[in-house]
């Protein structure tokens, strides 16, 4: 679970860059591409390209397609009209769609699973309940669209992985991740960009250098990784620990008045659903 809780600390951090340095001053999709071309920068040399399965390279660009390019194409979309907590607090349902697809994709129903997510989005909840802009509703779609879109792609590369397995390091056969996610988002911004606007401070460079090279490249690497060593339930719940993190770290950082009292209690509620969900896989078997 250590993979997960960095890449935590990562996505909370760069939920609040982006809503700082980014919304509303930089075309949503040539974000998006600059980070997917950094990261494939890191990947693509390391990509083995002989000795592994067509199905599970063209498994990876599905899985790409749709956890990074659809999800961080709706994300970058969804803040122009939603602020940082508003977006965090949107996220709150991705739990719920890590433990359907999960169980869809092994057949069966997990009951303690379940129940760790929805006290994951109680908690979550408690955190964030008001405030809301009335302009909400198309940016709450956009973000449903992109916690579905999200919990599938972890979901299964974790299946993926353990369909095909190798013994080959993860980063070997990661880069096609990349390639995957290239396919939405190039396209995406040759038809919807705005190549007039673009970065125009050197901040706003190296927040896309950041977001690039450690959120995209490190954290996505990192947080497929970890979901393959921790139970659904689990994963379900650690999708959930950026809200109180991305919560605190921007309070503490961007000086946002956030009441510091429904902030504890909901990350104690969030800490709870992990012990219950790693109370119930106990006797259920880890894919590895």
């Amino acid at each position: 679970m250590g993979y997960l809780l960095v890449v935590t600390l990562i996505q909370a951090f760069s939920f609040s860059l982006i809503g700082e340095y980014l919304a509303g001053h930089v075309d949503s999709y040539f974000a998006v591409l600059v980070r997917v071309l950094l990261a494939g920068l890191v990947f693509i040399p390391l990509t083995r390209w002989r000795s592994v399965e067509p199905a599970f390279m063209r498994g990876m660009l599905v899985i790409g397609a749709l956890q990074f390019g659809v999800t961080y194409v709706c994300l970058y979309l969804s803040f122009r009209v939603l602020t940082v907590p508003e977006v965090l607090l949107f996220t709150i349902l991705t739990p719920l769609h890590v433990t359907l697809i999960e169980d869809a994709l092994n057949r069966r129903f997990n009951p303690w699973a379940l129940v760790a997510a929805l006290v994951a989005v109680a908690g979550a909840a408690v955190i964030r309940f008001d405030q809301i802009t009335p302009h909400f509703l198309g940016g709450f779609l956009l973000l449903q669209l992109a916690n579905f879109t999200y919990a599938a792609g972890q979901v299964m590369y974790k299946h993926l992985v353990a369909r095909y397995p190798s013994n080959l390091p993860h980063y070997r056969r990661f880069g096609y991740f990349y390639l995957g996610a290239l396919l939405v988002v190039l396209p995406a911004f040759l038809l919807f960009g705005k190549a007039n606007f673009l970065p125009e401070a050197p901040l706003q460079w190296g927040v896309l250098v950041f977001l690039g090279l450690v959120s995209t490249a490190l954290g996505m690497y990192w947080w497929n990784k970890g979901a393959c060593l921790v139970q659904g339930g689990t994963l379900a719940v650690m999708n959930n620990l950026h809200v109180p993190v991305g919560l605190l770290l921007n309070l503490l950082i961007w000086n946002q008045h956030e009441p510091l009292g429904r902030l504890a209690l909901g990350g104690l509620v969030i800490l709870g659903a992990v012990w219950i969900s790693r109370l119930g896989g106990r006797k259920q078997p880890i894919l590895r």
